[in-house]
């Protein structure tokens, strides 16, 4: 699953990605500190939302899901437990809705830096940084893990499809951009991102895991090499 680039997201079908994944300004890999609850100013709105999604991230990446409970989001977010199930209902809910929210916030990262970038080359590493854990146990990523390894419902399956089908995608538009240009040769589009996909995922679950081989070597140049030279295009004789 997709995770974060440095920056979100932790995961990935596979799960992906520095996903996605990548850079991550999502939660940071020491506990966040806990902030007093006011209960005679509650946030409200998209600052309670975003304040109790970024204390789920920070808890899940300390407890897991299944250790998880909204007093301890409620507690790191400086709000009542009320407030937090007022806001998500339950725990499945909420983790969904995470997961949503930290892909969302990585996909406007990494459209930003897309935007800069000068051609399909450069588009197609930020690509692979983004969707590659940055570290073993990156959170967006282990959040991805967790969330897929649930069983859901018909609702919950249909956002985790277009999750997922949302790097997909991007990495289509990377290509079909690319092909277009004559930077990268005329490969089957749906076939080609099944393949990378596949290696993506593959190589974060290494990286996930804490394989050796990715101690002093780069998954994230492993896999752009690999990808580069399927697209690169053949040169007539």
């Amino acid at each position: 699953m997709p995770t974060s680039e440095t920056g979100p997201a932790r995961p990935d079908r596979r799960p992906p990605p520095n996903g996605a994944a990548g850079a991550g300004t999502g939660a940071s890999s020491r506990p966040a500190a806990r902030v007093p609850i006011d209960r005679k100013r509650q946030p409200s709105g998209d600052e309670a939302r975003e304040r109790a999604m970024r204390a789920a991230i920070s808890v899940i990446a300390d407890k897991g899901t299944a250790a998880l409970r909204m007093s301890d989001i409620a507690e790191r977010a400086g709000m009542s437990t009320g407030h937090i199930l007022y806001h998500f209902g339950k725990k499945d809910r909420l983790l969904l809705e995470v997961l949503a929210w930290s892909q969302a916030d990585l996909w406007a990262r990494f459209q930003q830096a897309a935007d800069q970038a000068a051609s399909p080359a450069e588009k197609l590493d930020l690509f692979v940084r983004f969707y590659l854990p940055r570290h073993q146990g990156d959170e967006r990523y282990a959040l991805w893990t967790q969330v897929l390894a649930q069983r859901h419902d018909e609702a919950g399956r249909h956002i985790l499809t277009e999750l997922l089908d949302g790097w997909d995608e991007r990495l289509e538009t990377i290509v079909r951009e690319g092909r277009g240009l004559g930077h990268f040769a005329d490969v089957d589009l749906p076939e080609f991102t099944i393949r990378a996909v596949a290696m993506l995922s593959g190589l974060s679950e290494d990286v996930m895991f804490g394989r050796s081989r990715w101690q002093h070597a780069s998954a994230h140049a492993f896999a752009l090499s690999a990808l580069r030279r399927e697209l690169d295009p053949v040169v007539p004789d």
